[in-house]
């Protein structure tokens, strides 16, 4: 499987963190020859995309079976996937349920490495991170890999949640603004 990382190399990061993290990131695509598959070991790739409301007032989230907390929509990159924004597009609109959600721009809105779920040996979920929206009327359906989907005032976010994405929201309002 290979992903075009084209979107990750051209995107200028907000900060010197997320600089470190994108130089990280492309280090691990160039030095393993599949760095998007799960077998990749310790470490992988993977997307995700933080749902908004258009005003970005509300964002959606849902509550993650395996990890108990509320996350944003993403997971590992399938062998349909062309991009990372594909597989971030793909995740939301499989885990919310709703077809008519789009990202907001092709490029990512921030970079996130995380302590990986999805198996014993693996390490790190590198993840990369996009922004999309959708209209906040929009009733959201629960999916197998989530307990709860529901929409969250950006204020308000639930107390199961990580600083992660308290990070990925406020990234999100300040590109808005």
């Amino acid at each position: 499987m290979t992903v075009d990382l084209r979107e990750l190399r051209a995107w200028e990061p907000s900060d010197g963190s997320q600089a470190e993290l994108r130089d990280d990131f492309l280090r691990h695509a160039q030095r393993h020859p599949n760095p998007t598959s799960r077998e990749c070991l310790p470490d992988h790739l993977t997307a995700s995309a933080l749902v908004v409301s258009p005003d970005t007032t509300k964002v959606m989230l849902c509550l993650h079976r395996k990890v108990g907390l509320w996350l944003q929509f993403g997971g590992h990159i399938e062998q349909c996937d062309a991009t990372l924004a594909d597989a971030a597009l793909r995740e939301a609109r499989e885990e919310s349920g709703l077809a008519d959600v789009q990202l907001v721009h092709p490029f990512p809105l921030q970079l996130d490495r995380h302590p990986a779920p999805c198996n014993r040996r693996a390490r790190h979920h590198l993840d990369v991170q996009f922004l999309a929206v959708v209209d906040a009327t929009a009733t959201p359906h629960i999916s197998d890999e989530s307990i709860d989907v529901r929409w969250f005032d950006v204020g308000a976010l639930p107390m199961d949640t990580d600083d992660a994405v308290r990070r990925l929201v406020g990234a999100s309002v300040q590109r808005a603004g």
